[in-house]
């Protein structure tokens, strides 16, 4: 058993990509200007006005919030909800089970207590997630005294896990299914045949669906559908399924850390009160300025625009290049590097060579029983700059690895 695996298993939290990063360019000194695409850190405009919004509610910051979040919060929730995904509109706030997160990653976290335990009756529980994947589902794992279970998600899958390749005794013991669609990192779009078997799976199973959508509002064609509803399309009912939104990605906001949570009502109630006791409340003063940032989509789609415009940069300087093809959703790119050395060698060649900075696949991605990683072949690149710095990192990534 490797050493990451059993840092995972015995509880031991896993290694941070980043710090492993800094370990393996260390001493080495960059080739160029430095421009960093490792993390998902949106640097576009911020909608103008937060703050006006944030002083509104000034006088909020000597209240405790209610860790079940304000009632103008669930509502502006409940009305994006209806305006994005039509199948919800009319459905009552009480059966969206609505709670607000403080950063969509904490949430992610202890959702995995919660869906441990409502099945007490599972002995050796475990829970799913795509390989590659986002680390906090590990550590989420690993925390709560459950099995990680890395799912291939490569290209012959279409870069989402094989649902069919699941065995029954593994969902038999399954707690928790974290599916991330728009995937992160290879763009990946989960449709609505893939989303309504995975629901599928969860109720016949009796686990949660956690349904990782922080990337939900970046696309460049068609708005990817959503786990809810689906879910709801299905039986009218959202039962073993939720879904995590971000307010980082759709409204440049990663330092505000807010987001929240909805879906199958009873697990929420659930979850808000094992909340309650552990988790950070969300700011009554950031939750009134989200309902000002959700009920506008103007600066969503300015977003969008900016981001369709480095990803037509991109179609033309990796053309042909790196396996490159434009993701359906989310800001990252996935680049095949295999043909020069694999993601660690093509990183620190980079680095060394023309100072940009980006995250090699393996570190976001587990060995699979084979020894093989769905990783190493691939970098990720972050495009979360301005075009101009955009356009000269990707042509100094395509001049360097030649």
């Amino acid at each position: 058993m490797s050493p990451e695996k059993t840092a995972i298993t015995t509880n031991l939290m896993p290694v941070s990509p980043f710090a492993r990063l800094a370990g393996l360019l260390e001493g080495v000194a960059p080739g160029g200007p430095v421009v960093d695409l490792t993390v998902g850190e949106p640097h576009h405009p911020m909608p103008d006005f937060l703050m006006q919004g944030l002083a509104e509610a000034q006088e909020l910051f000597g209240k405790y919030p209610p860790i079940r979040g304000s009632v103008e919060f669930r509502a502006a929730v409940s009305d994006w909800l209806s305006r994005r995904y039509p199948y919800l509109d009319g459905l009552e706030e009480t059966k969206l089970g609505i709670i607000p997160l403080s950063g969509t990653r904490e949430g992610l976290f202890y959702v995995a207590f919660s869906a441990r335990a409502r099945r007490p009756d599972i002995e050796k529980p475990v829970i799913l997630m795509p390989n590659p994947f986002y680390h906090t589902y590990a550590a989420a794992a690993g925390a709560c005294g459950a099995e990680p279970v890395f799912l291939a998600a490569g290209p012959e899958s279409g870069f989402l896990p094989d649902l069919d390749a699941i065995d029954d005794e593994m969902l038999a013991r399954s707690v928790a299914f974290f599916l991330s669609s728009p995937a992160n990192p290879q763009g990946a779009v989960a449709d609505e045949g893939y989303l309504e078997k995975t629901v599928q799976l969860a109720r016949t199973h009796d686990f949660i669906l956690i349904s990782d959508e922080c990337y939900s509002e970046i696309y460049t064609d068609q708005p990817p559908p959503g786990a809810l509803e689906t879910a709801s399309k299905t039986s009218k009912t959202l039962a073993n399924v939720i879904s995590m939104q971000s307010f980082s990605k759709r409204s440049n906001l990663p330092g505000l850390r807010a987001g929240f949570c909805c879906g199958d009502p009873e697990f929420i109630e659930d979850f808000a009160s094992f909340r309650n006791v552990v988790a950070p409340q969300t700011s009554l003063v950031v939750q009134h300025a989200c309902v000002r940032v959700l009920a506008d989509e103007s600066h969503v789609e300015v977003t969008r625009d900016l981001y369709r415009e480095k990803f037509e940069a991109a179609d033309t300087i990796l053309a042909g290049r790196f396996g490159y093809k434009r993701p359906e959703g989310g800001f990252f790119l996935w680049l095949d590097v295999s043909e020069f050395g694999g993601s660690e060698a093509a990183v620190k060649t980079l680095w060394k060579e023309c100072g940009v900075k980006l995250l090699p696949g393996r570190y976001i991605a587990r060995d699979e029983a084979d020894g093989t990683n769905p990783g190493e072949k691939y970098v990720r690149v972050a495009m979360v700059e301005d075009l101009a710095t955009t356009e000269d990192a990707l042509t100094r990534i395509a001049g360097t690895l030649k």
